[in-house]
């Protein structure tokens, strides 16, 4: 029926373009209303996982796995949650441009292996340190979002290791005499 009414519209052509995610796409579309309730359901899943993640560190015996799986699952949901707000086809689109696909990259990978390092290789250690890189590589995706914000982090960075360097070599200078 729908390729009879395209026919009679005249559309018989453009419907053939349409791939099969545009479709579902369009027909899963969500009022704006919904999109900020089911973004804002989304994030306080995430960070309240995060903070129960957190949590859990204290926990005996435990705790680094369940501090492991919670944190992950909760910056899997923030990370799902902007979805909401700009639909998932045009967010895939975003997380895909050239000044995000690293940080992205990072980050999923981070997410895939810290669940890797907990239960399958069990070197816990190995999955702090990939929660750490999770986490930055998380922020450093959600500053490419906000213009220049990563210019000015580099920028702050770049100032603070070179105080840091004038201290050093001061020191050095002052033992040296």
């Amino acid at each position: 029926m729908d390729k009879l009414r395209s026919v009679l519209g005249g559309r018989d052509g453009q419907s053939d373009n349409r791939n099969i995610i545009e479709a579902a796409n369009e027909a899963s579309t969500l009022g704006w209303g919904t999109r900020v309730k089911g973004f804002i359901a989304c994030m306080v899943v995430g960070v309240g996982c995060t903070i129960l993640g957190v949590g859990c560190l204290f926990i005996p015996k435990l705790g680094i796995i369940l501090f492991i799986v919670f944190y992950t699952f909760g910056n899997l949901c923030s990370l799902i949650s902007t979805m909401f707000l700009m639909g998932p086809l045009k967010q895939l689109k975003r997380m895909c441009d050239k000044t995000r696909f690293f940080a992205t990259a990072v980050m999923i990978t981070c997410l895939v292996l810290t669940l890797c390092a907990a239960f399958w290789w069990k070197i816990f250690i190995l999955a702090l340190f990939l929660v750490i890189l999770q986490s930055i590589a998380f922020a450093w995706y959600g500053l490419s979002y906000i213009p220049f914000a990563r210019d000015a982090v580099l920028k702050f960075l770049s100032m603070i290791g070179s105080m840091f360097c004038k201290a050093c070599k001061k020191s050095v200078s002052t033992d040296a005499g």
